[in-house]
Protein backbone atom coordinates (compact mmCIF):
# COMPACT_ATOMS: atom_id res chain seq x y z
CA UNK A 1 0.00 0.00 0.00
CA UNK A 2 1.47 3.29 -1.25
CA UNK A 3 0.78 6.68 0.72
CA UNK A 4 -0.29 9.23 -1.84
CA UNK A 5 1.47 13.25 -0.93
CA UNK A 6 -0.08 15.24 -3.65
CA UNK A 7 2.54 18.25 -4.73
CA UNK A 8 -0.15 20.61 -2.60
CA UNK A 9 0.43 19.23 0.77
CA UNK A 10 3.97 18.66 -0.06
CA UNK A 11 4.13 22.35 -0.43
CA UNK A 12 2.13 23.53 2.67
CA UNK A 13 -0.16 24.98 0.34
CA UNK A 14 -3.33 22.61 1.20
CA UNK A 15 -5.74 22.89 3.65
CA UNK A 16 -3.58 20.43 5.73
CA UNK A 17 -0.67 23.60 5.69
CA UNK A 18 -3.06 26.09 6.41
CA UNK A 19 -3.82 24.05 9.10
CA UNK A 20 -0.63 23.32 10.91
CA UNK A 21 0.40 27.53 10.14
CA UNK A 22 -2.86 28.57 12.17
CA UNK A 23 -2.34 25.98 14.74
CA UNK A 24 1.85 27.58 15.51
CA UNK A 25 0.28 30.84 15.13
CA UNK A 26 -2.15 30.23 17.82
CA UNK A 27 0.94 28.82 20.05
CA UNK A 28 3.12 31.92 19.62
CA UNK A 29 -0.48 34.13 20.31
CA UNK A 30 -1.01 31.75 23.25
CA UNK A 31 2.54 32.05 24.33
CA UNK A 32 2.61 35.68 24.42
CA UNK A 33 -0.23 35.86 26.36
CA UNK A 34 1.12 33.91 28.68
CA UNK A 35 4.18 36.50 28.96
CA UNK A 36 1.68 39.56 29.01
CA UNK A 37 -0.05 37.99 31.56
CA UNK A 38 3.31 36.58 33.80
CA UNK A 39 4.51 40.26 33.64
CA UNK A 40 1.22 41.69 34.52
CA UNK A 41 1.28 39.25 37.83
CA UNK A 42 4.51 40.43 38.38
CA UNK A 43 4.19 44.11 37.98
CA UNK A 44 0.98 43.38 40.76
CA UNK A 45 2.86 41.39 42.94
CA UNK A 46 5.57 44.19 43.15
CA UNK A 47 3.53 47.11 43.20
CA UNK A 48 1.63 45.15 46.07
CA UNK A 49 4.87 44.28 47.81
CA UNK A 50 5.86 47.97 47.41
CA UNK A 51 2.92 48.81 48.59
CA UNK A 52 3.04 46.56 51.65
CA UNK A 53 6.97 47.92 51.89
CA UNK A 54 5.92 51.70 52.47
CA UNK A 55 3.23 51.05 54.62
CA UNK A 56 5.24 48.78 57.15
CA UNK A 57 7.69 51.41 56.97
CA UNK A 58 5.79 53.89 59.30
CA UNK A 59 5.57 54.26 62.75
CA UNK A 60 3.21 55.53 64.92
CA UNK A 61 1.92 56.82 68.43
CA UNK A 62 -1.83 56.69 69.72
CA UNK A 63 -1.30 60.86 70.77
CA UNK A 64 -5.08 60.64 71.04
CA UNK A 65 -5.60 57.49 73.01
CA UNK A 66 -2.05 58.61 75.60
CA UNK A 67 -4.17 62.03 76.12
CA UNK A 68 -7.38 61.29 76.56
CA UNK A 69 -10.51 64.18 76.35
CA UNK A 70 -8.41 66.64 78.49
CA UNK A 71 -7.27 68.60 75.35
CA UNK A 72 -7.93 71.94 73.55
CA UNK A 73 -10.91 71.38 70.96
CA UNK A 74 -10.36 69.87 67.89
CA UNK A 75 -10.30 71.89 64.62
CA UNK A 76 -13.66 71.36 62.50
CA UNK A 77 -12.13 70.66 59.03
CA UNK A 78 -14.48 71.07 56.23
CA UNK A 79 -14.10 68.29 52.82
CA UNK A 80 -13.72 69.87 49.62
CA UNK A 81 -16.30 69.73 46.54
CA UNK A 82 -15.27 65.92 44.55
CA UNK A 83 -15.03 66.58 41.34
CA UNK A 84 -17.22 63.41 40.87
CA UNK A 85 -20.07 61.65 42.93
CA UNK A 86 -17.60 58.54 43.56
CA UNK A 87 -14.37 60.63 44.84
CA UNK A 88 -13.81 60.98 48.10
CA UNK A 89 -13.52 64.66 49.16
CA UNK A 90 -10.09 65.64 50.32
CA UNK A 91 -10.54 68.22 53.50
CA UNK A 92 -9.61 71.21 53.43
CA UNK A 93 -10.14 72.86 56.68
CA UNK A 94 -7.42 74.91 58.63
CA UNK A 95 -5.54 72.35 61.02
CA UNK A 96 -2.52 72.25 63.46
CA UNK A 97 0.59 69.34 63.28
CA UNK A 98 3.51 69.75 65.70
CA UNK A 99 6.53 68.69 63.89
CA UNK A 100 9.62 67.78 65.82
CA UNK A 101 12.95 66.89 64.50
CA UNK A 102 14.65 64.28 66.95
CA UNK A 103 18.37 63.41 68.06
CA UNK A 104 17.53 60.02 68.15
CA UNK A 105 20.20 57.68 69.98
CA UNK A 106 19.24 54.73 67.95
CA UNK A 107 20.94 52.94 65.22
CA UNK A 108 24.54 53.26 63.43
CA UNK A 109 22.92 55.69 60.99
CA UNK A 110 22.05 58.21 63.36
CA UNK A 111 25.47 57.78 65.31
CA UNK A 112 27.41 58.40 63.02
CA UNK A 113 25.36 61.63 61.91
CA UNK A 114 25.88 62.82 65.68
CA UNK A 115 23.21 61.25 67.23
CA UNK A 116 25.16 59.83 70.06
CA UNK A 117 24.78 56.94 72.82
CA UNK A 118 22.17 54.74 72.26
CA UNK A 119 20.20 55.95 75.74
CA UNK A 120 17.36 58.12 74.25
CA UNK A 121 16.38 60.91 72.11
CA UNK A 122 15.50 64.45 72.47
CA UNK A 123 13.23 67.01 70.16
CA UNK A 124 16.06 68.64 68.37
CA UNK A 125 13.26 70.90 66.29
CA UNK A 126 9.98 71.72 66.97
CA UNK A 127 7.85 73.19 64.79
CA UNK A 128 4.05 74.34 65.23
CA UNK A 129 2.35 74.44 61.35
CA UNK A 130 -0.69 75.77 61.05
CA UNK A 131 -2.74 75.32 57.78
CA UNK A 132 -5.00 77.81 56.56
CA UNK A 133 -8.03 77.27 56.02
CA UNK A 134 -8.10 76.48 51.93
CA UNK A 135 -4.65 74.40 52.23
CA UNK A 136 -3.15 77.14 50.59
CA UNK A 137 -1.08 78.47 52.69
CA UNK A 138 0.76 78.02 56.54
CA UNK A 139 2.60 79.19 59.31
CA UNK A 140 5.54 77.74 60.48
CA UNK A 141 6.15 78.73 64.29
CA UNK A 142 9.53 77.59 65.81
CA UNK A 143 9.69 76.61 69.53
CA UNK A 144 13.04 77.66 70.79
CA UNK A 145 13.97 74.43 72.49
CA UNK A 146 15.96 75.74 75.51
CA UNK A 147 12.27 77.76 75.91
CA UNK A 148 11.95 77.34 79.92
CA UNK A 149 8.20 76.13 80.17
CA UNK A 150 6.13 74.29 83.02
CA UNK A 151 5.71 71.04 82.15
CA UNK A 152 2.30 69.34 82.65
CA UNK A 153 1.75 66.16 83.56
CA UNK A 154 2.07 63.28 81.29
CA UNK A 155 1.15 59.91 80.59
CA UNK A 156 4.48 57.94 80.83
CA UNK A 157 4.92 54.97 77.58
CA UNK A 158 5.69 52.40 80.62
CA UNK A 159 2.54 53.21 82.61
CA UNK A 160 1.78 56.12 85.03
CA UNK A 161 2.63 59.79 84.67
CA UNK A 162 5.21 62.36 85.44
CA UNK A 163 4.96 65.07 87.99
CA UNK A 164 4.47 68.62 86.91
CA UNK A 165 7.42 70.42 86.41
CA UNK A 166 8.07 74.24 86.77
CA UNK A 167 11.08 76.52 84.88
CA UNK A 168 11.74 72.91 82.70
CA UNK A 169 13.42 73.18 79.30
CA UNK A 170 11.05 72.74 76.62
CA UNK A 171 12.50 69.89 74.95
CA UNK A 172 12.91 67.43 78.51
CA UNK A 173 9.14 66.95 77.32
CA UNK A 174 10.19 64.81 74.53
CA UNK A 175 13.01 62.65 76.74
CA UNK A 176 10.72 62.38 79.71
CA UNK A 177 7.98 61.33 78.73
CA UNK A 178 8.09 60.79 74.51
CA UNK A 179 5.70 62.11 71.86
CA UNK A 180 2.69 62.24 73.55
CA UNK A 181 4.47 65.00 76.67
CA UNK A 182 5.89 66.58 73.91
CA UNK A 183 2.46 67.29 72.30
CA UNK A 184 0.98 68.00 75.51
CA UNK A 185 3.71 70.41 76.14
CA UNK A 186 2.85 72.60 73.47
CA UNK A 187 -0.79 72.11 73.80
CA UNK A 188 -0.66 73.68 77.28
CA UNK A 189 1.59 76.48 76.24
CA UNK A 190 -0.85 77.48 73.08
CA UNK A 191 -3.63 76.68 73.64
CA UNK A 192 -4.50 74.79 70.36
CA UNK A 193 -4.91 71.51 69.80
CA UNK A 194 -2.30 69.47 67.40
CA UNK A 195 -4.46 67.57 64.55
CA UNK A 196 -1.54 65.43 63.85
CA UNK A 197 1.88 64.78 64.92
CA UNK A 198 5.23 63.89 62.91
CA UNK A 199 8.47 63.13 63.91
CA UNK A 200 11.74 62.71 61.41
CA UNK A 201 15.10 61.61 63.03
CA UNK A 202 18.64 62.08 62.22
CA UNK A 203 19.42 59.54 59.19
CA UNK A 204 15.89 59.55 57.89
CA UNK A 205 15.75 63.41 56.94
CA UNK A 206 19.85 62.92 55.74
CA UNK A 207 18.70 60.54 53.51
CA UNK A 208 15.50 62.03 52.57
CA UNK A 209 17.74 64.93 51.14
CA UNK A 210 19.97 62.58 49.20
CA UNK A 211 17.06 61.15 47.96
CA UNK A 212 16.70 64.29 46.14
CA UNK A 213 19.65 64.91 44.72
CA UNK A 214 20.37 67.79 47.43
CA UNK A 215 18.86 71.19 48.54
CA UNK A 216 19.88 74.79 47.26
CA UNK A 217 20.62 77.13 49.59
CA UNK A 218 22.09 80.58 50.34
CA UNK A 219 23.50 81.83 53.50
CA UNK A 220 26.35 83.67 55.23
CA UNK A 221 29.41 82.41 56.32
CA UNK A 222 29.46 79.47 58.36
CA UNK A 223 32.40 78.03 60.56
CA UNK A 224 30.99 75.30 62.84
CA UNK A 225 33.79 72.74 64.24
CA UNK A 226 31.02 70.65 65.90
CA UNK A 227 28.58 70.55 63.67
CA UNK A 228 31.70 69.99 60.67
CA UNK A 229 30.19 72.57 58.62
CA UNK A 230 32.36 75.26 56.84
CA UNK A 231 30.72 77.47 54.70
CA UNK A 232 32.05 80.75 52.66
CA UNK A 233 28.87 82.89 51.85
CA UNK A 234 27.02 82.32 48.81
CA UNK A 235 24.51 79.78 47.53
CA UNK A 236 25.52 76.00 47.49
CA UNK A 237 24.12 72.64 46.66
CA UNK A 238 24.01 70.71 50.08
CA UNK A 239 23.71 66.56 50.72
CA UNK A 240 21.79 65.02 53.22
CA UNK A 241 24.71 64.95 55.63
CA UNK A 242 25.31 68.81 54.99
CA UNK A 243 22.12 69.97 55.11
CA UNK A 244 21.66 68.19 58.72
CA UNK A 245 24.77 70.08 59.63
CA UNK A 246 23.22 73.06 58.47
CA UNK A 247 19.85 72.70 60.38
CA UNK A 248 21.55 71.92 63.25
CA UNK A 249 24.55 74.63 63.76
CA UNK A 250 24.41 77.42 65.97
CA UNK A 251 28.16 77.78 67.13
CA UNK A 252 29.38 79.17 63.50
CA UNK A 253 26.90 81.98 63.96
CA UNK A 254 25.53 84.78 65.76
CA UNK A 255 25.43 84.46 69.62
CA UNK A 256 25.88 80.68 69.34
CA UNK A 257 22.56 80.00 70.64
CA UNK A 258 19.37 78.14 69.87
CA UNK A 259 18.20 80.90 68.58
CA UNK A 260 20.55 81.46 65.42
CA UNK A 261 20.09 78.08 64.44
CA UNK A 262 16.16 78.42 64.16
CA UNK A 263 16.52 80.83 61.21
CA UNK A 264 18.68 78.07 59.42
CA UNK A 265 16.53 75.21 60.32
CA UNK A 266 13.28 77.04 58.60
CA UNK A 267 15.59 77.83 55.43
CA UNK A 268 16.57 74.89 55.64
CA UNK A 269 12.76 73.34 55.78
CA UNK A 270 11.86 75.74 52.61
CA UNK A 271 14.44 74.61 50.52
CA UNK A 272 13.66 70.91 51.31
CA UNK A 273 9.88 71.67 49.99
CA UNK A 274 11.24 74.01 46.77
CA UNK A 275 13.31 70.41 45.97
CA UNK A 276 10.27 67.99 46.57
CA UNK A 277 7.87 70.84 43.99
CA UNK A 278 10.97 70.91 41.68
CA UNK A 279 11.48 67.23 41.18
CA UNK A 280 9.18 65.88 38.52
CA UNK A 281 8.62 62.60 40.64
CA UNK A 282 5.02 61.76 38.97
CA UNK A 283 7.01 61.08 35.92
CA UNK A 284 9.61 58.99 37.13
CA UNK A 285 8.18 56.09 39.42
CA UNK A 286 11.69 55.09 40.48
CA UNK A 287 12.15 57.95 42.04
CA UNK A 288 9.07 58.78 43.39
CA UNK A 289 9.46 54.83 45.04
CA UNK A 290 12.67 55.69 46.70
CA UNK A 291 11.14 59.38 48.07
CA UNK A 292 8.17 57.55 49.11
CA UNK A 293 10.31 54.72 51.36
CA UNK A 294 12.88 57.77 52.83
CA UNK A 295 9.99 59.24 53.73
CA UNK A 296 7.94 56.61 55.46
CA UNK A 297 10.85 54.86 56.58
CA UNK A 298 11.52 57.62 59.08
CA UNK A 299 8.33 58.90 59.67
CA UNK A 300 6.62 58.67 63.60
CA UNK A 301 3.58 59.75 63.24
CA UNK A 302 0.00 59.71 65.23
CA UNK A 303 -2.57 57.48 64.21
CA UNK A 304 -4.30 59.69 62.40
CA UNK A 305 -1.66 59.20 59.51
CA UNK A 306 -0.53 55.93 60.13
CA UNK A 307 -0.95 54.23 56.86
CA UNK A 308 -0.19 55.01 53.29
CA UNK A 309 -3.33 56.04 51.87
CA UNK A 310 -4.08 58.32 54.99
CA UNK A 311 -0.52 60.28 54.36
CA UNK A 312 -1.19 60.77 50.71
CA UNK A 313 -4.84 62.38 51.18
CA UNK A 314 -2.82 63.98 53.79
CA UNK A 315 0.01 64.95 51.10
CA UNK A 316 -3.15 65.70 48.07
CA UNK A 317 -4.91 68.25 50.51
CA UNK A 318 -1.80 70.27 50.48
CA UNK A 319 -0.96 69.81 46.84
CA UNK A 320 -1.59 73.78 46.46
CA UNK A 321 0.84 74.61 49.33
CA UNK A 322 4.29 76.28 48.35
CA UNK A 323 7.05 77.40 50.24
CA UNK A 324 6.22 80.82 48.93
CA UNK A 325 2.69 80.80 50.59
CA UNK A 326 4.50 79.49 53.46
CA UNK A 327 5.27 81.83 56.63
CA UNK A 328 7.93 81.28 58.87
CA UNK A 329 8.01 83.14 62.55
CA UNK A 330 9.89 82.34 65.79
CA UNK A 331 7.81 82.21 68.97
CA UNK A 332 8.76 85.48 70.54
CA UNK A 333 11.15 85.29 73.66
CA UNK A 334 13.49 87.38 75.96
CA UNK A 335 16.37 85.72 78.58
CA UNK A 336 15.12 83.97 81.33
CA UNK A 337 16.02 85.54 84.41
CA UNK A 338 17.10 82.82 86.99
CA UNK A 339 19.15 82.06 83.49
CA UNK A 340 20.33 83.77 80.56
CA UNK A 341 21.34 80.94 78.70
CA UNK A 342 17.85 80.01 78.65
CA UNK A 343 14.49 81.51 77.24
CA UNK A 344 11.08 81.89 78.08
CA UNK A 345 7.91 83.30 76.36
CA UNK A 346 7.57 86.97 75.50
CA UNK A 347 4.26 88.24 76.55
CA UNK A 348 1.59 89.52 75.48
CA UNK A 349 3.47 88.87 71.95
CA UNK A 350 3.62 84.91 72.20
CA UNK A 351 0.10 84.73 73.32
CA UNK A 352 -0.86 87.02 70.23
CA UNK A 353 0.93 84.92 68.10
CA UNK A 354 -0.87 81.59 69.31
CA UNK A 355 -4.56 83.52 69.08
CA UNK A 356 -4.26 84.31 65.88
CA UNK A 357 -3.68 80.59 64.98
CA UNK A 358 -6.46 79.23 66.69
Amino acid sequence: MFLRVTSEDAHGDGKGGEARRGGGRTRLIRAAGALVACGLVLAMAGAGWAYWHLNQNIKSIDIDGALGSDRPARTVTTPAPSVSASASPLPSGALNLLVLGSDSRSGRANAALGGGDSSGARSDTAMVVHVDAGRAGATVVSIPRDTLVTRPSCPLPSGGTTAVAYSSMFNSAYSVGGPACAVKTVESMTGIRMDHYLEIDFSGFAKLVDTLGGITVTDQDIDDDKSHLHLRAGTHRLDGEQALALARTRHGIGDGSDLGRIGLQQKVVKALLEQIASSKLLTDPTALYRVADAITGSLTTDTGLDSLPELVRFARSLQGLTSQNMKTVMMPVVPAASDHDRVVAKEPAASTLWESLR
